[in-house]
């Protein structure tokens, strides 16, 4: 991919660097209010549900979706916008059987309730399947938003340039999250999405300024060109090695939605902080709502920086197809090339905006998951440790360091998989989610499985991912397949007393 046609100048770094230290201001600000344990991982359960459902945008969507998304429409079709049927089919389930059970039972870690169906192993090993496929995952977006950055700051796409580029992201992202927890995380997340969603309306006017005609006029001569299956938006198809198809959205890509709202503490973690079930629930399906026109602005960029970069002729604009050929750089040169000065920046301070959201609050939620599933037993059998949040602001560090770990092998791993953006982000996922949705399922509408099949199903489900990954499976079928391998060895044994399960866990606690 050619470097940048124009690089930043003095007012571009300005506003970039006035926007970072808004983002450490907030940082600070949240910090006097998360001394103790519940304020630094579930902010004392006093968080608006808007501002919650803001937040659950801003990640769920992240520089996957600023970068990814127009890549998205330039390189393929519009498919990938009705998928959104799925995240919010996930939301409604998630919201009636997930989160309910989530504050019955008070957790701060969402894998507690396993340790309290199945025993302390499956809460244990669905914690580790968390933090292992959080760290895939996460890192994989960490790595997506190094490029139009290393781009921008070196000129290049270079090894050296990469690594330096994600671990400037990660350092930045770790600061303020450490500082004020999942607070900072929320309040941050709602001006990060504030950001980058302005963004996008800023580039649209801009772009749509350039042609001769309006964007349903460009539409139509889209449909009336040979390219008009770049218009196409339902998939009724069951081909296997396509994700976004109607029938895969349905099953496999719902399926996955559900194991990023309600086994994944990511997202999870955010409805925690409501002040109720309800509120959480609400945030939740509100989040989803909103992130369709989101994710149609991206696609409409894409659509029209195809027709700018690629067939300009069918609107009667001037010249041939421009040099822009990379879709992973598309709206990235197209922001530096033909923004002005200072808007330019405000719109870099998005995208960075959009790679944050996303890793601030991987690094919180691992955090709360390794001090309640990991340090809080551990400490409760020695008697003595340090306080929880100082351990949560270590494991923070701890955490960034192996998201930017993963992210610098992400560098070589994404340019041989021939994916797109997004598909290589989601498909990431897969690993951990399939077993995690497995269990959490078993748990809440079956009343069989154990300690021993819990741990058996999180074990099969990654097994059964890195066999199909082999395939050429869209990862939106692999999900299926490998969640209903698992589910049904989860589900092979007989449930244990419910109260020898609950009994353990409260005496770990009084321990």
């Amino acid at each position: 991919m050619p470097g940048p046609a124009t690089t930043f100048g003095a007012l571009d770094w300005t506003v970039v660097a006035v926007y970072f230290a808004i983002v450490l201001a907030l940082g600070f600000a949240c910090a006097r209010r998360s001394r103790g344990t519940d304020e630094m991982l579930l902010a004392g359960r006093s968080m608006p549900t808007w501002a919650v459902a803001i937040s659950l945008l801003a990640t769920m969507q992240s520089a996957a979706t600023f970068v990814g998304g127009p890549q998205q429409a330039y390189a393929g079709n519009l498919t990938y916008l009705l998928s959104n049927i799925a995240p919010l089919l996930a939301a409604i389930i998630v919201a009636v059987l997930f989160i309910p059970a989530f504050y019955k039972h008070g957790v701060t870690s969402i894998y507690e309730v396993l340790g309290r169906t199945f025993g302390r192993g499956a809460q244990v090993g669905a914690s580790a399947a968390f933090l292992g496929g959080r760290v895939m995952a996460s890192g994989a977006r960490l790595y997506i938003v190094a490029l139009p950055f290393s781009l921008i700051v070196f000129g290049d796409l270079q090894t050296g340039s990469m690594i330096a580029s994600i671990l400037i992201i990660a350092a930045v992202a770790s600061a303020y999250t450490a500082l004020g927890g999942i607070r900072a995380v929320i309040w941050t997340d709602v001006l990060q999405a504030t950001v980058y969603v302005g963004t996008v309306v800023v580039a649209l006017f801009v772009l749509v300024r350039l042609f001769p005609s309006g964007p349903i006029e460009t539409l139509g001569a889209i449909a009336a060109s040979e390219h008009a299956d770049k218009l196409k938006l339902i998939d009724l198809s069951f081909d296997w090695q396509t994700p976004y198809t109607l029938p895969a959205i349905l099953t496999g890509l719902t399926l996955f939605m559900v194991a990023a709202l309600g086994a994944d503490q990511d997202l999870a973690q955010r409805m925690l902080t409501c002040r109720g079930p309800r509120r959480g629930a609400m945030s939740v399906i509100l989040g989803n709502v909103i992130a369709w026109p989101v994710i149609a602005l991206f696609m409409l960029v894409g659509l029209l920086l195809f027709v700018r970069y690629q067939q300009p002729g069918i609107v009667g604009m001037d010249g041939g197809p421009l040099a822009v050929t990379d879709g992973r750089g598309v709206f990235l040169e197209f922001i530096l090339s033909e923004i002005p000065a200072g808007l330019r920046g405000l719109m870099l301070a998005g995208l960075f905006a959009a790679a944050m959201s996303s890793t601030d609050s991987a690094l919180s939620a691992m955090a709360s998951s390794t001090v309640a599933d990991f340090y809080r037993p551990w400490r409760a059998r020695r008697g003595r440790g340090p306080a929880e949040h100082i351990v949560s602001r270590i494991a923070i560090a701890g955490w960034a360091v192996c998201l930017a770990a993963f992210a610098c092998i992400c560098v070589s791993w994404h340019a041989g998989s021939g994916k797109t953006l997004i598909d290589f982000a989601l498909g990431v996922m897969t690993y951990a989610y399939s077993g995690l949705v497995a269990v959490f399922l078993a748990a809440l509408l079956t009343k069989r499985g154990n300690e021993a099949t819990a741990v058996a199903a999180l074990i099969a489900g990654v097994v059964m991912t890195i066999i199909l990954n082999q395939t050429s499976l869209a990862f939106t079928w692999t999900m299926l397949i490998a969640s209903a391998t698992a589910f049904m060895v989860c589900v092979a044994g007989p449930r244990a007393s419910v109260a020898t399960n609950a009994e353990s866990v409260v005496g770990v606690r009084r321990a």
